[in-house]
């Protein structure tokens, strides 16, 4: 009798799961580590207004998020840089029609520790540091010391754009590329805490995880630019030299929970969770 009550509970669990994913009540959202907590913001809020939608938000990196989206085992993929033209012909050869949703913007912040004497840096001398050209904090200002390079992983958006943008000066398919020596992180969240124990090191994350354990760098395009620090006037207004948009991917033109949910992210509510989780608003 037992038996048969466990295996009843079973179907009825079973059951009510098939009717959960049929009524759309579920959506996963997977990709970008930058974006990871205010994606996990952005679903709180949402499912405290709609108890009966269920929302799961993981990070893993852009390259994570469009692979998931590609292959669909997610129905939205966050990512802090844009879907290569191979990615989106991958996605289509699979029936996947990725749409671009810009729902934020954000600053890429190069930090170093709060005890570093170095807190100016043009484009250039970013480039020749993370390239390994510059390889002695002496050399731009600082302390005699050998200077240690934080990037992210190759799956990270965040790496892709700040490679694209500081080591290639723009150009998506330049030779350019981070020095051998550069320490590839898992995650923003792991170069903060290196950065805050390490005085030698330099990284980059974006703004959201900007703390008072680092110290963030002012940058300047140029020897005759002013130096700007990445805050939301002046990446809204596009001053600061390392910004970049932050995207919702779907396949195709959002409907259901899906359209729902990104209706949310461009809401009023949704754009002052952006705020709030240190980025920058498009409304």
């Amino acid at each position: 009798m037992a038996k048969r009550l466990c295996l009843i509970l079973i179907g009825l669990v079973l059951c009510a799961s098939t009717v959960y994913a049929k009524d759309n009540m579920s959506l996963q959202i997977k990709g970008s580590d930058t974006m990871v907590n205010l994606g996990q913001a952005w679903a709180e809020k949402f499912m405290e207004k709609n108890p009966q939608d269920l929302v799961a938000v993981t990070g893993g990196g852009s390259g994570t998020g469009i692979s998931a989206l590609i292959n669909s085992t997610c129905d939205i993929a966050e990512c802090s840089r844009s879907m290569k033209k191979e990615e989106i012909k991958m996605a289509e050869s699979k029936g996947v029609k990725p749409l671009e949703h810009v729902v934020g913007l954000d600053g890429i912040a190069v930090v170093v520790n709060p005890k570093n004497p170095v807190s100016k840096l043009t484009m250039e001398q970013l480039r020749g540091i993370f390239m390994g050209t510059i390889t002695n904090w002496k050399e731009i200002g600082g302390d005699n010391k050998k200077i240690v390079i934080l990037s992210r992983e190759v799956n990270s958006g965040t790496h892709v754009f700040f490679k694209e943008h500081v080591l290639r000066r723009g150009v998506e398919k330049g030779p350019e590329e981070f020095a051998p020596s550069a320490l590839l992180m898992p995650s923003s969240q792991a170069i903060a805490d290196e950065v805050a124990q390490n005085v030698n090191a330099v990284g980059y994350y974006g703004m959201g995880y900007i703390s008072p354990k680092q110290k963030v760098i002012m940058v300047a395009k140029n020897e005759k630019s002013e130096f700007i620090a990445p805050t939301v006037d002046d990446v809204l207004s596009g001053k600061y030299p390392i910004s970049r948009p932050l995207y919702l991917y779907t396949n195709g033109e959002p409907t259901g929970l899906v359209k729902k949910f990104l209706d949310f992210t461009l809401s009023k509510e949704g754009q002052t969770i952006v705020k709030q989780t240190d980025f920058v608003p498009i409304k």
